[in-house]
């Protein structure tokens, strides 16, 4: 017997922020058979001026805190279910779900369980439009006490649950502790669910439907209708998310890479798109970059101190330093004398005197510099590998347009080159970039 393909499909919040997006939805799922699980997120915005779902309950979850009346705020998540439900003559089901978790929310001190609600509530509306199996991610994706994803009893659970379920939505964004308290994957976290379920169910493809046609080779609020990318492979696509293209969460990957399973990003506005796909390698690529990303917000810690390169052990305690303080940081470029930490300022954030303090006491350098306003733009692509050239038409480019450079970091991969720029070059840097490698 031959086993038949599994597509999973992912839909991000613009593609179900009303009753026509959902029987949009059903028209897609309906149109291939193997499109079996659905992951959904919560209702997206459905005009420029509207509100996200999410963002309504995280609000609503603030004013409780604050001592705030949040009735007003739940009305319109309220309204915005109620909308859906008459639109596509569902059951009162969710009404009775909602006045569950009205009820709830006095009794909750933190705010997974109020923002997983959104993805909750719009999984099981689209579950019974569909007439479709609804699970739970509860059940299914498991996090460690320190919230860490437990990867393998998240497997084993998603596949004992889903073989029983021949097609079924399982909402994106949330799953329990060992506890069972619900606990959420950061912003954009259904594009992993999405990627743990395709991984689990061992698809052929894991779809991830959304408002843009695809990966473009930058940021159109940045440059004029830039190129889409046709295909990319997950190393590429890891750098770019990572680095500030939204299309999908920079972890979703990690899941569907480990059994080599392609993703294709694709339009519910244009679904007859193909959209980009992401594959586990490429041999060729069309043109030297694949495209441009970048980030604002961030500083760089200098460490200097004379005779630094013949004193072991320096590096380490620098990094001591920043452990201790519980930051992460993005790049280390160094030289004989001195040593860098390119870190976010959100990172910074109440911790900067403390870790400057510490580095002094670990170190003893002779001088510990903080500069702002620096931001990052990577330059990715698998055509830069042994291609000649590159760095130069880069660096000339943004000479010619007038950005002084203030950081160099490139991979030894040579997939990346990442620049740090002034924060009011960023803009100006991005389509300098774009300019010279693609115009």
């Amino acid at each position: 017997m031959i086993a038949l393909s599994i597509i999973v499909t992912k839909f991000g919040g613009t593609s179900l922020c009303d009753a026509a997006r959902f029987q949009n939805v059903a028209s897609i799922l309906g149109a291939d058979p193997t499109r079996r699980y659905v992951v959904p997120s919560a209702p997206g915005k459905r005009f420029d001026d509207d509100e996200k779902v999410t963002d309504l309950l995280y609000k609503c979850h603030g004013q409780m805190m604050s001592g705030e009346d949040f009735m007003k705020t739940f009305a319109k998540i309220e309204a915005r279910y109620r909308e859906i439900a008459e639109a596509l003559s569902l059951t009162g089901r969710w009404q009775a779900e909602m006045d569950v978790i009205r009820g709830r929310f006095p009794q909750e001190k933190t705010a997974d369980y109020i923002a997983s609600r959104g993805e909750y509530l719009c999984g099981m509306m689209l579950a019974e439009y569909l007439n479709w199996d609804f699970v739970d991610p509860k059940d299914l994706i498991w996090f460690d006490r320190d919230g860490r994803l437990d990867a393998e009893r998240t497997e084993a659970a998603c596949k004992a649950a889903l073989d029983a379920h021949a097609y079924a939505v399982i909402p994106g964004f949330y799953g329990s502790l060992p506890d069972g308290t619900i606990h959420t994957f950061s912003r954009g976290g259904s594009d992993i669910t999405g990627a743990i379920v395709a991984s689990a169910v061992m698809a052929s493809l894991y779809e991830n439907w959304t408002d843009v046609p695809g990966f473009l080779m930058a940021d159109p609020r940045i440059v004029d209708n830039p190129k889409l990318i046709d295909c990319l492979t997950y190393r590429e696509l890891r750098e770019l998310s990572y680095m500030g293209a939204a299309v999908l969460h920079e972890d979703a990957i990690f899941p569907v890479r480990k059994k080599g399973i392609p993703v294709n990003i694709r339009s519910t506005v244009h679904p007859e798109h193909p959209g980009t796909r992401v594959v586990p390698r490429a041999d060729s690529a069309d043109s030297t970059i694949t495209g441009i990303a970048g980030h604002k917000g961030f500083r760089v810690i200098t460490v200097e101190k004379a005779m630094m390169n013949g004193e072991r052990g320096f590096g380490r305690r620098v990094l001591q330093a920043v452990e201790e303080q519980g930051i992460s940081f993005e790049h280390m470029p160094s030289g004989i004398d001195t040593l860098c930490l390119v870190v976010h300022e959100k990172q910074l954030e109440g911790r900067e005197g403390a870790l400057v303090n510490r580095i002094y006491e670990l170190t003893e350098p002779d001088s510990v510099d903080v500069t702002s306003d620096l931001a990052l733009i990577a330059t990715v692509g698998r055509g830069m590998v042994r291609q000649r050239g590159t760095s130069g038409k880069l660096f000339g480019a943004l000479m010619d347009a007038g950005v002084n450079v203030r950081m160099i970091d490139q991979g030894s991969s040579e997939m990346n080159i990442i620049v740090g720029v002034d924060h009011g070059d960023f803009e100006k840097a991005v389509r300098a970039i774009y300019g010279a490698f693609v115009e």
